[in-house]
């Protein structure tokens, strides 16, 4: 039986901010566009090395302060773009979206 995990970001806002400018707001920068699912969204992202290493590194951070969420990160052959699936629970959609703020580009909803 799964437990009960609160949709919550344990990081304080000061925390919060300097992780958004440090790891958030490059990926931010070289998103594609977002598509928004049932519970969550998923994030396109360019094939690229940095780009990959970069959200490497924030799954590995955002785990451990948001244990609410789900991630999946797919490399599909033929195509150029990484996508990043962040899914959780009733109410992880929207602390996603306040917590990453990556909407602001072109969403596809399903």
């Amino acid at each position: 039986m799964e437990k009960e995990i609160s949709i919550a970001c344990s990081l304080t806002d000061m925390e919060l901010q300097e992780r958004r400018q440090t790891v958030l707001d490059k990926l931010a920068a070289s998103l594609i566009d977002s598509e928004e699912l049932p519970d969550g969204f998923r994030y396109r992202f360019p094939l690229d090395d940095s780009v990959l290493q970069n959200l490497i590194n924030a799954i590995s951070l955002e785990r451990k302060c948001c244990p609410f969420l789900n991630f999946k990160l797919s490399l599909e052959s033929g195509v150029d773009f990484a996508a990043l699936d962040l899914t959780g629970g009733q109410g992880a959609k929207d602390a996603i979206q306040e917590l990453f703020n990556w909407n602001t580009q072109p969403t596809i909803s399903i």
